[in-house]
């Protein structure tokens, strides 16, 4: 479990519009440190030359520098490859440089001509001692290939390289070279035979034909592999939204032919305001890596504009590529599933599931949605002195739909009724937030109460319903949270895809109150939550902020859950959120049922350091996972 956090700083550079070889953009920046000096190079745009390519915006390879202390001040910012040779006339772009046998060797794409194809992209080096002068540069690939990292040490006495081939004559492949003298990376004949053979040089990166992997940053050493960020676009090749991820890869340490895991997901997506707008809109493309006291600092270009850096533990990282080793946040209860549907039940003998968890005297009080084969849902009841093992369970619904709202219309065969209960301790009431529902109308937020001391008594004796939520809009997934804030007392519910939230003043709810709705999570398009994110359960209040579960859905429709850390004064600011799931759908009670692949919590308890979480699986029983309070909120640092 990590999380990954953007820089303050960001981006950390930007086009200069008093530097007109850089007034367009500066962008996909590579670092290297020189001492007490950082050094970034880039790639510098500046607007087309008229006379000579009009439609081609101008490419160079700039260098900054800037004192190695994380601020990233770079205020010393220069050419240093303009294009001189044929073969790189019309531009030099996305630089990746490595330090190695004393001098520093930067790989970019050359350009030849200014009608762009395979023939006229190509990789070319440019080779310096002081990031000032450069003493040689080289044609490197004979044939169409972009992105070239260079290993910054031999391995078992040779050179090895990463490139991106036949990027402009697809499929476009990532392909391993190794070399035994530094010479040979521009011998064209050594390359030809290469590139017959490339099959046998392809490291396979791709999730699928439809999408693109290119060569991000020059590999980094670790203690488990050579790490490798790169880009990894979703959709390339087909007509969908397509999404410019980054992500990373392990390979051996003695053979990096050997693929030791990679991620499932990007880790960086363009969700920032400066990936979505730009030269070229949502894109996030990386170039850079570095290790600083166990953070991974990843640096890339946002929207073809700017240079960006986003940090993430290193540890965190490894053991998630790692399958032996990817850490299982949530240990799901031997005994599970803890409840399940009763045949011979008139109301839930069909279907137990998205149960909500409410510790109360000692005892864990357990609501859940149920179904009987009309598929009519009720709210059942059970208890649990130890969290696990259910010690009481109802025989008769404990709330049930009584008004029009939740009713079922005459005539109807469509489903119908009270779902997904999330309860709130204020003061002395229990307020149940649940999904109200009558076969017709959109699914709407219903509010009702219980007194405390009547749900201890097993006395279930609820206050009328309230539709707190207009009759227009899909809405779900809602909760109260147990604070009044300035602003009043926040409800957070699900509008259509996104985790939303609005104020009401008191707790005197009335119909359709909660009538407007802002943003507090959206899904991360091509991750894991990529398709809708709901809330899971009542966020709990700790010293670091709100800790929130959330469902994230997948374009799969597999259900997974994340957590996120809200501010504690204004929780509809988020300060840290889960780059990956901290609980999937594994077991066969979550994968197959009513609805397959589906973990769906609605209610979670700290007893200690250890967090109860309470789910339905596949939407036919209820199960329970413990996980360190501890742990997660490690993590989400």
């Amino acid at each position: 479990m990590f999380n990954v956090k953007q820089n303050d700083h960001n981006p950390i550079l930007h086009p200069l519009k008093n530097h007109k070889w850089e007034n367009v953009s500066a962008c996909n920046g590579c670092p290297i440190a020189r001492g007490q000096e950082l050094f970034m190079v880039y790639r510098a745009i500046s607007n087309p030359d008229i006379i000579m390519a009009p439609n081609l915006y101008q490419s160079i390879i700039g260098v900054a520098k800037a004192s190695n202390n994380g601020k990233y001040d770079f205020t010393d910012r220069q050419p240093l490859i303009r294009p001189e040779a044929e073969w790189e006339k019309y531009g030099c772009e996305d630089p990746r440089i490595v330090e190695i046998d004393g001098r520093y060797l930067i790989f970019y794409t050359a350009l030849s001509s200014a009608n762009l194809g395979p023939d006229s992209i190509k990789v070319a080096v440019a080779v310096t001692r002081d990031l000032k002068t450069i003493e040689e540069r080289h044609l490197v690939t004979p044939f169409n290939a972009k992105a070239m990292a260079l290993w910054p040490e031999k391995i078992n006495g040779k050179y090895y390289a990463l490139v991106t081939v036949n990027t402009d004559a697809p499929p476009a492949r990532i392909g391993l070279a190794s070399f035994d003298k530094i010479e040979d990376l521009w011998d064209h004949d050594r390359w030809a035979k290469w590139y017959d053979e490339l099959e046998q040089h392809e490291l396979v990166l791709r999730r699928s034909e439809a999408d693109l992997t290119e060569v991000g940053a020059p590999p980094v050493k670790t203690k488990d592999g050579w790490l490798v960020i790169y880009s990894h676009i979703q959709n390339y090749y087909t007509g969908a939204a397509r999404v410019f991820g980054v992500e990373a890869a392990l390979l051996d340490l003695k053979d990096p032919r050997q693929i030791i895991g990679r991620t499932r997901w990007p880790v960086i997506i363009p969700d920032q305001v400066y990936a979505k707008f730009g030269f070229v809109s949502d894109v996030s493309f990386p170039t850079g890596a570095v290790v600083k006291k166990n953070q991974l600092e990843i640096f890339y270009g946002a929207a073809d504009t700017t240079t960006c850096v986003a940090s993430l533990p290193l540890d965190g990282l490894l053991k998630e590529l790692s399958e032996s080793k990817r850490t299982k946040v949530f240990e799901r209860w031997s005994g599970n599933p803890i409840l399940t549907p009763i045949a011979k039940s008139s109301w839930e003998n069909k279907n137990v599931f998205n149960p909500t968890a409410l510790d109360l005297e000692g005892t864990v009080r357990i609501l859940y949605r149920a179904q009987n084969d009309s598929r009519a849902s009720v709210i059942g009841y059970a208890e649990s002195l130890d969290g696990v093992n259910i010690s009481y369970r109802h025989d008769q619904p404990v709330y049930g739909p009584r008004a029009d709202f939740e009713s079922k219309p005459a005539g109807s065969q469509n489903p119908y009724g009270c779902e997904d209960p999330r309860l709130v301790l204020i003061g002395q009431k229990i307020f149940m937030c649940y999904t109200a529902y009558n076969g017709f109308d959109s699914p709407r937020i219903a509010i009702s109460h219980i007194s405390k001391k009547d749900l201890a008594a097993r006395r279930f004796i609820w206050s009328e319903p309230v539709i707190i939520t207009p009759k227009s809009t899909d809405d779900k997934d809602g909760i109260l949270l147990p604070k009044k804030f300035s602003r009043g007392y926040l409800v957070i519910h699900r509008v259509n895809h996104h985790i939303t939230g609005d104020y009401v003043d008191d707790l005197l709810f009335t119909p359709s109150e909660v009538d407007t709705s802002f943003e507090i999570l959206e899904p991360r398009r091509g991750m894991w939550d990529g398709k809708r994110v709901g809330l899971a359960g009542t966020p709990h209040l700790l010293k670091a902020g709100w800790l929130m579960f959330y469902h994230g859905i997948d374009e799969q429709d597999t259900y997974r859950v994340g957590a996120a850390l809200l501010d504690k004064d204004d929780p509809t600011e988020i300060l840290a959120r889960s780059a990956a799931p901290l609980f999937e759908p594994l077991m066969p009670y979550e994968k197959e049922g009513e609805v397959p692949n589906v973990v769906f919590p609605c209610g979670s308890i700290i007893r200690g350091d250890k967090l109860y979480l309470y789910y339905g699986g596949a939407d036919r029983v209820v199960g329970v996972a413990t996980a360190s309070l501890k742990e997660i909120l490690v993590g989400l640092k």
